[in-house]
This record gives C-alpha cells, structure tokens and sequence, in this order.
C-alpha cells in the first residue's frame, strides 16, 4: 500500500473573488497528486505517453469540506484504490496545515490508445508498478 504526499501553496490565481480556492481548480490539484504520485514510483505519465497510451478522466468526484485560501499550504495525499485491465481509480485527501480536511475527490482515468484513440489495456509495466500499491478506501479515512 502507498499512499503519497505532497504539499503545494496556494496560488493568487487558484482563488476566486472570495480569496478561497475556485471550486474547480480542486482538480488541478487532483492532478498534481496523480503527477507526483506516478514520479515518487520512478516513472512520469510523459514516460507512459512514450509508451503509446494515454490515460483519461471518464468520471470524477469531489466533496468539499472546507475552504483553502490564497497562500496556504495544502497537503494533496494521493492513493490508487483500485485497478482494472483498463482503468486505475484515485482517491485524494486535501490538507491544511493543522490537518483539517478541506476536501476528498476520487478520480477513475481509463486507459486509451494514444494512435487508436481507443480502449487499451494498461502497460504490463504500468501494471507491476501498481499492483502491490492499491490502498483499500476504508483505510484512508
């Protein structure tokens, strides 16, 4: 099981009017923690891209439980909850810094053809990396 971390600051430009994240930029932190997450194991999504695939959002899910603000900190926890031939599921956890939850999401990205555009099976390599990775739900909260 893994489940990695890394702590952004927010930007001016993440906020709205309010001074409080835009809802939607929540997912370019979901991003970010997919990013990091793929490099803490030694590769990068580029490195997957090389390999012909690409991997795509088909669904996401957002619960927002309080606000961040311009210039704090936010520690994006990123966990792979589950794994099929053609799909990998994410689950985040956003942090402050006392550790208050500010909001949870879970992305399920599938697996394409970068060529065909098509439904593809994930890499064997990709595979290996994350088999002995996937964190059960109920053990992240």
């Amino acid at each position: 099981m893994f489940i990695h971390e890394t702590t952004v600051r927010v930007l001016y430009a993440d906020t709205d009017k309010a001074g409080v994240v835009y809802y939607g930029n929540y997912l370019r932190f979901f991003e970010r923690g997919r990013t990091e997450y793929f490099r803490a194991l030694g590769r990068s999504y580029a490195d997957f891209e090389k390999m012909g695939i690409l991997l795509t959002v088909v669904e996401v899910h957002a619960r927002y439980h309080a606000p961040a603000r311009y210039d704090e900190r936010v520690v994006i926890r990123t966990w792979i909850s589950r794994v099929t031939r053609t799909r990998i599921e994410f689950g985040y956890e956003l942090l402050n810094d006392e550790g208050r939850k500010l909001c949870e999401g879970t992305t399920l990205l599938g697996c394409i053809g970068a060529e065909t555009m098509r439904p593809a099976a994930l890499p064997e390599e990709m595979m290996a990396m994350v088999k002995d990775k996937v964190v059960a739900a109920e053990k992240t909260r």
